[in-house]
């Protein structure tokens, strides 16, 4: 990615492929590449463990083939998976489909495709980590309130005042201006404004979970894949 990202890695078992591949993706700088001739040799290395984008070949030599290795990373919300393929079964597009890939790339791989499918990528990764930091961060922050703080922040997310939110929790108002300054403190929060923006990024990430893969069953193919 960049230097301060994540990595780039290359499964591919094809050298020449994979040297290419290479070659487009360290071009200018900025970004660190690796690239592994198996997904065993991936495994070994502990490559997984600072991986961001990963392209790998769906026919891997060894006894950890395609579907193996997608089953294993598929579900990391933090890496986006590009899977190269030349024909595909059914059952095997479909597979991919739903195991958190990002998006199918022609094989044998075109160079120049791929720099353009893992540029793209790369953005998105960055964006999306940026994101996942702001909502970390107003989860932290929130983390140390009471269940009954929880519930006076509810109501003043809802847009309630002291004497409503008292009425809400049956509550004597002086209670729920203790409660409201406390909330304050806690969340270190300079502002209701502020307190509020913590309070609905925290509420997005429970609703909507950032996953890398497509969620939905479907991703936009680089290709045509082979004959189905």
């Amino acid at each position: 990615m960049t230097e301060n990202g994540g990595h780039i890695h290359l499964i591919l078992p094809d050298a020449t492929e994979r040297a290419a591949c290479f070659r487009v993706l360290a071009e200018g700088g900025g970004r660190i590449v690796r690239s592994f001739a198996s997904a065993a040799a991936w495994f070994e290395a502990g490559a997984d463990a600072d991986c961001a984008i990963l392209l790998f070949a769906w026919h891997q030599p060894g006894d950890l083939g395609g579907a193996a290795l997608l089953d294993r990373v598929g579900e990391r919300g933090d890496v986006t998976i590009f899977v190269a393929a030349s024909r595909l079964t059914i059952e095997e597009t479909r597979l991919i489909l739903r195991g958190g890939a990002h998006d199918l790339l022609p094989a044998p791989l075109d160079p120049r495709l791929v720099r353009r499918a893992i540029d793209g990528a790369a953005e998105g990764w960055c964006e999306r980590q940026m994101m996942l930091a702001r909502r970390r961060e107003a989860e932290l922050r929130l983390a140390a309130l009471t269940p009954r703080e929880r519930d006076i922040l509810e109501g003043i997310a809802s847009g309630l005042g002291n004497k409503a939110i008292a009425r809400r929790l049956a509550l004597s108002p002086r209670t729920v201006e203790v409660h409201r300054a406390n909330i304050m403190r806690r969340a270190g929060a300079g502002s209701v404004a502020e307190l509020l923006r913590l309070q609905f990024t925290a509420e997005m990430a429970q609703r909507n979970p950032l996953h890398f893969g497509a969620s939905d069953g479907t991703i936009a193919a680089g290709g045509a894949i082979g004959s189905l």
